[in-house]
């Protein structure tokens, strides 16, 4: 009866679970630094995302709607304006990826394009990669984020105008980043 109480039922449920999911997820790519480089900020929020996702590969099975039919997906609206219809929880969260292709696009790191679409194709790279990842289809790779991820991340910006030895800077720029990220975060753990 608590579920019924509070949330009206499961779906009410698992949509205020995937919302929690989304609002950790906004968190996480809150406390990435922002840079002069918009190009190695994407990079860190991909290795982000996939960190996110593999430390909590269920809720984000959830987030996503991937392994129940997306009976339960962020997207509940009418058609309208790209992504209109999700939850605030999801907008925040994307707000991150978002702002980062509108940085692309004005700090001319890309060739003049609708950073709405960009950041669609972002997103659609990002979780593509992750949802193989967490279903296993790299495990023979021994590290899928420096050998899939962000080559996809330099090769996505590439084909929209940017030159790859910038392109590869960036990522090799968010890579330390990121390293530099998770050793604050181990030394804080072990010094609580």
């Amino acid at each position: 009866m608590g579920v019924y109480t509070h949330f009206g039922g499961v779906p009410e449920l698992l949509q205020a679970v995937a919302d929690e999911g989304f609002s950790r997820q906004a968190a996480v790519f809150g406390r990435l630094p922002e840079t002069a480089d918009p190009m190695a900020d994407l990079c860190a929020m991909a290795l982000a995302c996939h960190d996110f996702a593999r430390s909590n590969p269920h809720l984000y099975d959830l987030m996503f709607g991937l392994s129940i039919h997306g009976r339960y997906s962020p997207s509940r609206g009418e058609a309208g304006p790209i992504l209109s219809g999700q939850s605030a929880s999801f907008q925040e969260a994307y707000a991150y990826l978002h702002d980062g292709c509108v940085r692309l696009v004005n700090t001319r790191c890309v060739r003049q394009a609708d950073p709405d679409l960009i950041a669609l194709q972002f997103w659609s790279t990002l979780h593509g990669f992750i949802m193989l990842d967490l279903a296993g289809h790299f495990d023979n790779v021994a590290d899928p984020s420096s050998d899939i991820l962000l080559p996809m991340c330099i090769n996505l910006v590439v084909g929209l105008g940017t030159k790859r030895g910038r392109a590869d800077i960036s990522a090799a720029d968010a890579k330390a980043m990121w390293a530099s990220t998770q050793r604050s975060k181990t030394s804080k753990a072990l010094t609580q």
